[in-house]
């Protein structure tokens, strides 16, 4: 079916912040279990010792560890695990995808705006568009895709 001339393409709904929290609690579970890896490979450094809190390795092959996580996903596919799973995507203000520097820009936005009490994601919720410090910053945008027909729907 297609649309008709005269008619807009439809405008892309801005995603709100208990879904983008919901999608945001399913990739933590994926990337803390994925951060075992870089812990496994530290404390394999240590020969198996204990390590003390603050470890610069660790640290540095965590936020490499996530990182990579979100920025992979966001670059190729513009979703991540939890964001496929409630229908987000994050693209750029344009519609367009998203490139390494942007994602780039958009995870390292995302430290402050959480660690300064979540202010920067809290942030949805005045803005008329939803969008939080990351994506004001990186000019992208978290939309809501809509659903697929069932299988049965379209018999």
């Amino acid at each position: 079916m297609q649309t008709p001339p005269d008619a807009s393409p439809a405008t892309p709904t801005p995603a709100g912040l208990p879904r983008r929290l919901a999608a945001a609690v399913y990739d933590a579970l994926l990337v803390a279990a994925l951060c075992v890896i870089p812990a496994s490979v530290v404390i394999a450094v240590r020969g198996g010792g204990p390590v003390p809190p603050g470890d610069p390795l660790l640290q540095v092959l965590l936020i490499i560890t996530v990182g990579a996580f979100f920025i992979g996903f966001w670059t190729w596919g513009g979703q991540t695990p939890g964001m496929r799973t409630w229908r987000l995507r994050v693209e750029r203000d344009s519609g367009q995808a998203l490139r390494p520097g942007r994602t780039l820009l958009r995870f390292a936005a995302a430290v402050p705006s959480i660690a300064l009490f979540g202010a920067g994601i809290w942030w949805a919720l005045i803005d008329s568009q939803r969008r939080t410090w990351p994506d004001l910053l990186a000019r992208t945008r978290v939309v809501v895709l809509p659903s697929k027909p069932s299988a049965r729907a379209q018999q």
